[in-house]
C-alpha cells in the first residue's frame, strides 16, 4: 500500500509539473512571438522612414540584416527581397500578411516559407504610394529563447520531482504507519482516520459474531471430546485421505498408540486386510462390519462413511470389546449343549432300567439292583437340576438379604454333612483355624465350602485328608481348602471354573457329581466380592484359596 500510494503521489506531482511546462512552454512561445513581431513592427517602421527619406535606395543598404526585408507592388509583384532574388519569386499577393496589409493597411502571420524552407513570421505595411513593405524573421529565435528558458524550469521540474518523491514516501508512510498499527483484534479502539470507521465497526461486529460462533465450536468440540473420551468404545475419524483425525482414548488402547497417530495415515496403526478393505468400502459410501481377535480379545467393528454437502469427507470407526459376549455366547452353547448330555445321561439309564422291569425281562433277584440304579440316577438327575437352579440364582445376580456368617461354624457344619463320603473313602477331615464372620448369603456360603470340600474328597487318594483353614485379619478373612488328592495340571487349571469342564471325563461317571460345583464356587465367590487362587502339583494335592 505504501509504494502504490507512492506512485500515485509522484505520477500526480509529475503529471502536474508537466503540465505546468507545458502551459509555461505555450504561454512563452506567446510571448516571444509577440516579443518578436513588436520587434519586427519597430523594425518596420524605421525601414518605412528611410525609404520615406532616400527612396528605394536605402533597401540597398540593408542586406546585411538578420531580418529579411522585402518589398512588394500594390499588385503584389517583389521588388526588393534582402535574401533572394526577387525575380524568381513567384507573385505573393496572396500571401496573407500581404492581403491583410492591402486591405487593412497592416497585416502579420506565422507560417512556412517555400522559399527559405523554414517557418517565418511576419510583418507587413502598406506604404503611402501603395507598396507593400515586409519584414520577416525565423522561428528559430523563438525557440533559441524557449530553449535558454527551458533549461532553468526543467531543473526546476527536476527538483520539483525530486523533492516531490521525498515528500510523497514521507507521506505514504505517515498515512500507512496508523494502519500497520491497528489492532485488529480490537476493531472498535482503532478511530484513526474517520473514512475508516464504517469498515472498522462492520469489522468489529464480524469479528463478535466470529468470535461467538468460534466459542460455540468451541463448546461443541469439548462436548464431543468429553463423549468420545468417555466412550468405552474406540472410536476412530478418519477423512477422505484415509489420514486420522480424531482416536479416543479407549480406541488408542485397543491399537496401543498414543496421540500422535492424529494427522497420519490409518494404515500406519491398522495393516489388516478386513480394515483395509471396510475402509476402501466406506470411502465409496457402503458399510462394513466385521469381527476380529486382536491379542486374545474380540472386537467388532463398524465402519459408516461421513457424508457432508452431498459428498463423502470421510469414514468413522467404531470398535466394540466383544470379548466377554462372546465367551458368554460360546458358555451358553456349551452349557446348552452340556445340559442335554448330563440330563438325557441319567434318563435314558432311568428310562432303560424301568422299561426292562416293566417287560418283565429282569430276573427277581436282579429287580433290586435296577430299582437302586433307578433309584440313584434319578438321584443324580435332582442334583444336577438344583445345581443348575443355584447357578441360574447366582448367573441374575439377585440381591438376598445379607447378614453375619461365621465362616467356621459353616465349615463344621459341612465336615458334618461330607464325613460319611470321606469316610467311606478313607479321607481325613480337619478343620482349622478360628471364628471368622463376614457379611453375606449363609446359602452361597455353604455352597462354596460345600463344593470346594466335596470335589477334595472326590479326588482325593486313599487315606488322604483334606484341611480347611479359616483365619481373619482386620483387612480381610480367608478360606482355604487344601487336599493331598490327584491334583490338576497346569494345562487345565485356567478351565475348571468352567461349567461341566472335567480333567478326566472317561472318569467322571466314576467319580460323580454334575460338573457344577467349581463355576456355583466361582459365581458365589463373585456374588461376594472375594477371589479366587489355584494352587496345585499334579500326584500332590490341590489347594484353593478364596480370600474375601
Amino acid at each position: 500500500m505504501t509504494k502504490k500510494i507512492f506512485r500515485s503521489t509522484l505520477l500526480v506531482v509529475s503529471a502536474v509539473l508537466i503540465l505546468s511546462i507545458v502551459i509555461v512552454t505555450g504561454v512563452l512561445y506567446d510571448h516571444f512571438s509577440q516579443i518578436i513581431t513588436n520587434q519586427l513592427r519597430s523594425e518596420l517602421d524605421i525601414v518605412k522612414k528611410g525609404i520615406a527619406l532616400s527612396g528605394t535606395d536605402y533597401l540597398q543598404e540593408l542586406y546585411d540584416t538578420k531580418n529579411r526585408i522585402t518589398l512588394l507592388s500594390p499588385e503584389g509583384i517583389i521588388i526588393f527581397d534582402s535574401i533572394a532574388d526577387e525575380s524568381t519569386m513567384p507573385d505573393h499577393s496572396d500571401r496573407e500578411e500581404i492581403s491583410q496589409a492591402i486591405s487593412l493597411g497592416k497585416g502579420s502571420s506565422i507560417r512556412y516559407s517555400d522559399t527559405l524552407k523554414q517557418r517565418m513570421i511576419y510583418c507587413a505595411e502598406k506604404l503611402s504610394d501603395g507598396s507593400i513593405l515586409r519584414i520577416s524573421a525565423s522561428m528559430a529565435s523563438i525557440f533559441v529563447l524557449l530553449k535558454s528558458v527551458l533549461r532553468p524550469i526543467m531543473h526546476i521540474a527536476l527538483c520539483g520531482i525530486l523533492i516531490s518523491a521525498i515528500l510523497a514516501s514521507t507521506m505514504a508512510r505517515s498515512i500507512v504507519k496508523p494502519l500497520n498499527e491497528l489492532d485488529l483484534e480490537k476493531p472498535a479502539e482503532n478511530m484513526i482516520y474517520d473514512e475508516l470507521s464504517p469498515i472498522l465497526r462492520k469489522m468489529n461486529q464480524q469479528h463478535i459474531r466470529i468470535e461467538e460462533q468460534m466459542n460455540l465450536l468451541k463448546e461443541k468440540a469439548d462436548e464431543l471430546d468429553q463423549i468420545t473420551y468417555s466412550m468405552s468404545e474406540g472410536l476412530i475419524i478418519l477423512g477422505k485421505d484415509k489420514r486420522v483425525k480424531r482416536m479416543n482414548p479407549a480406541a488408542r488402547k485397543i491399537y496401543d498408540a498414543d496421540r500422535s497417530v492424529v494427522g497420519y495415515d490409518f494404515s500406519v496403526v491398522d495393516r489388516s486386510l478386513a480394515m483395509t478393505k471396510a475402509v476402501e468400502d466406506a470411502l465409496n459410501g457402503k458399510h462394513s462390519e466385521f469381527r476380529e481377535n486382536r491379542d486374545g480379545r474380540e472386537f467388532q467393528f463398524l465402519i459408516n462413511s461421513i457424508a457432508y454437502s452431498g459428498g463423502i469427507s470421510g469414514c468413522l470407526i467404531l470398535c466394540f470389546d466383544v470379548t466377554e459376549m462372546a465367551n458368554a455366547e460360546r458358555n451358553r452353547r456349551e452349557f446348552t449343549a452340556n445340559v442335554s448330555h448330563e440330563l438325557k445321561t441319567p434318563m435314558q439309564s432311568i428310562i432303560g432300567s424301568a422299561e426292562l422291569l416293566q417287560s418283565g425281562l429282569v430276573r427277581a433277584e436282579d429287580e433290586d439292583m435296577f430299582i437302586s440304579n433307578i433309584k440313584n440316577e434319578a438321584t443324580r438327575l435332582v442334583d444336577l437340576i438344583n445345581d443348575i437352579i443355584r447357578l441360574s440364582q447366582l448367573d441374575e445376580n439377585s440381591q438376598i438379604a445379607a447378614e453375619k456368617v461365621d465362616l467356621y461354624e459353616v465349615a463344621n457344619e459341612v465336615v458334618d454333612i461330607l464325613q460319611p463320603s470321606a469316610d467311606k473313602k478313607g479321607v481325613k477331615l480337619i478343620v482349622k483355624g478360628q471364628s471368622a464372620c463376614i457379611s453375606g448369603v449363609r446359602r452361597y456360603l455353604y455352597e462354596i465350602i460345600y463344593n470346594l470340600c466335596d470335589n477334595a474328597i472326590r479326588y482325593n487318594k486313599e487315606n488322604g485328608e483334606v484341611v480347611i483353614s479359616i483365619s481373619s485379619t482386620p483387612e480381610n478373612t480367608v478360606l482355604s481348602v487344601c487336599d493331598t488328592g490327584i491334583g490338576i495340571p497346569a494345562s487345565h487349571q485356567p478351565r475348571i471354573f468352567e461349567r461341566f469342564y472335567r480333567v478326566d471325563k472317561s472318569h467322571s461317571k466314576e467319580t460323580g457329581g454334575t460338573g457344577l460345583g467349581l463355576s456355583i464356587v466361582k459365581h458365589a465367590v463373585m456374588y461376594h466380592k472375594g477371589t479366587i487362587r489355584l494352587e496345585s502339583t499334579p500326584g500332590e494335592g490341590t489347594t484353593i484359596t478364596i480370600t474375601f
